[in-house]
């Protein structure tokens, strides 16, 4: 069958794009709503993320070879199992997760203190988690990690690009779950309404009993879980590589797009979503000839999420649905 489709190639890879870019955008900006939730902003998830995608893709490189040098030596001619590689690569997840948990628990437990500034402490941690990521991420440029699995939804096609667009990371599969179960959570459970209560007035929370400093803490651990399993998605699937440039400010994007979505998990996954399909409309127009403005393409995403927020925004709505403990409502 001929694999050349015309003009429906373009919209067939918006929607893989979409799909694949969209992934770490869904897991840090729902990290970052549970964090705002609780009254904190914490722009430091730009250097989680960073810092999990070298952490989650060293560990699967380390543990890949390890457990392929023991099957080697003791057997020359066995065949490693291609399970093998992938429990290599979710163990990278998951210590992505840890990492990310401490940068955000160090987080949480640094803006207890008094006149502390969680914007300005944010920053700082930004760079902290980027330096470690380049200085021990030297050593994992060259070599290459196992791949996350991915679900082949476009089996059913002959054509060459519905197949790949519709390969679908399973951390995406996940990150949806998380977006709809977080939103029930949050509006329906008691820890839901402990957060919401903290990040509304902390005054009230304390009167309840709450430990304020404790569930902010907890809840910016929790956010920089999500980012560093974002940062490991960057690199253990799309782009699938260890880099120093291999994230494009996503830890930062993630707050407007909270703000975008009115923090709202679902309404994150939307604009996550929104946001991946704008990253891939100037590789889609060049795949079928497009070369002018090419630079305007690329820049889509950023145009629009500017361009989103200026509409939406109004001198009565700017913030509607923000917790009113947050540093930009006060």
């Amino acid at each position: 069958m001929e694999s050349d489709i015309g003009w429906w190639g373009v919209l067939i890879a918006v929607i893989g794009g979409a799909i694949r870019v969209s992934t770490p955008f869904l897991f840090v900006s729902l990290g970052e709503t549970i964090t705002e939730k609780a009254g904190r902003i914490n722009l430091g998830l730009e250097g989680t993320l960073v810092f999990g995608a070298m952490i989650g893709y060293g560990t699967a490189v380390l543990l890949s070879e390890a457990w392929v040098a023991n099957a080697l030596a003791a057997d020359p001619t066995v065949r490693v199992d291609v399970r093998m590689y992938e429990s290599a690569a979710w163990i990278g997840v998951l210590v992505a997760g840890v990492a990310g948990s401490i940068f955000g628990v160090v987080h949480g437990i640094l803006c207890s203190f008094k006149r502390v500034n969680d914007i300005a402490l944010g920053i700082a941690l930004m760079l902290l988690g980027t330096g470690l990521a380049f200085y021990f991420g030297k050593p994992f440029i060259q070599p290459v990690a196992p791949d996350l699995p991915a679900i082949p939804l476009g089996n059913w096609s002959d054509v060459p690009q519905i197949q790949a667009a519709l390969r679908v990371n399973v951390l995406f599969l996940i990150g949806i779950a998380l977006a709809f179960v977080l939103w029930w959570a949050l509006r329906n459970t008691r820890l839901g309404l402990i957060v919401r209560v903290v990040g509304d007035n902390a005054d009230a929370a304390r009167a309840l009993g709450y430990n304020v400093n404790l569930v902010r803490t907890l809840a910016t651990g929790a956010g920089g879980v999500f980012a560093g399993i974002g940062g490991a998605y960057l690199s253990l699937y799309y782009p699938g590589s260890w880099n120093e440039g291999i994230s494009s400010g996503q830890g930062l994007m993630a707050v407007a797009l909270v703000i975008f979505a009115r923090w709202n998990p679902i309404g994150c996954f939307y604009a996550a979503l929104l946001f991946g399909g704008a990253g891939a409309l100037g590789p889609a127009l060049q795949s079928v000839g497009v070369t002018q403005g090419t630079y305007l393409f690329n820049a889509a995403p950023y145009l629009l999420t500017l361009g989103i927020m200026i509409l939406t925004s109004s001198r009565s709505r700017a913030l509607a649905g923000a917790p009113g403990e947050l540093s930009i409502t006060r």
